[in-house]
């Protein structure tokens, strides 16, 4: 939790992948808690594949949207080398949860960037926190790559300064407002992302007692 009991969340990836629905969500879910909420977002080419990264902060009163470098509470990369790209906005202590599916930007077929060889080995090289697991291959496993954005979301609900259960039920009338089957679906995508992030924690918990045994 950042000063003033403000969150600071950063959302990024590609365009495509729901990055500022998410915001959306999150922001609805601290609204409905009472807090004050804003959000930003930059979105280069979102509709074709380009990066988009999503600003959100919470908390009793916001003046701004504006993240900082150095200041995140949470990195939420739904695509993994946008998660090495802004792993430097997090705070000393903060988290990043990565969605490790790989989807290349067209900067990079067109030549102009390269894209990293392990994106996930250089943010842990620089001794950032980081919760790794493979969002789409989830989404997958439940019939729907689209459910990918609700999986990511799954993954933040225990790190955020309200219960679980309010964020899901802010995806549920987002998702199921239209379309009442997909309630469901969202729900299971929900709880796998729940899941996944718990064992990748336990996973990296244990990594390190082995280290240091």
């Amino acid at each position: 939790m950042s000063d003033q009991n403000i969150t600071n969340i950063l959302v990024v990836g590609i365009g495509g992948q729901g990055v500022m629905t998410a915001t959306e969500i999150l922001a609805e879910a601290a609204i409905a808690l009472g807090h004050d909420a804003k959000k930003t977002e930059v979105a280069g080419m979102a509709q074709r594949g380009g990066v988009v990264s999503s600003h959100l902060r919470f908390g009793s009163k916001v003046l701004s949207p504006q993240i900082m470098a150095g200041t995140a509470d949470l990195l939420v990369g739904f695509e993994s080398a946008e998660s090495l790209r802004w792993c430097h906005y997090l705070r000393p202590g903060g988290l990043v949860l990565m969605n490790t599916a790989r989807l290349v930007p067209p900067v990079v077929d067109l030549g102009l960037y390269d894209y990293p060889d392990d994106p996930l080995a250089e943010i842990r090289a620089r001794d950032y926190r980081v919760h790794a697991f493979d969002a789409m291959a989830i989404a997958l496993e439940l019939g729907d790559v689209r459910l990918g954005n609700t999986v990511m979301l799954g993954a933040m609900a225990d790190h955020l300064p309200f219960p679980a259960e309010v964020l899901l039920d802010s995806i549920l009338k987002r998702f199921g407002a239209r379309k009442p089957h997909m309630v469901e679906a969202n729900r299971k995508a929900f709880e796998a992302g729940r899941e996944a992030e718990k064992a990748t924690d336990t996973a990296t918990s244990h990594k390190k007692e082995l280290e240091t045994a």
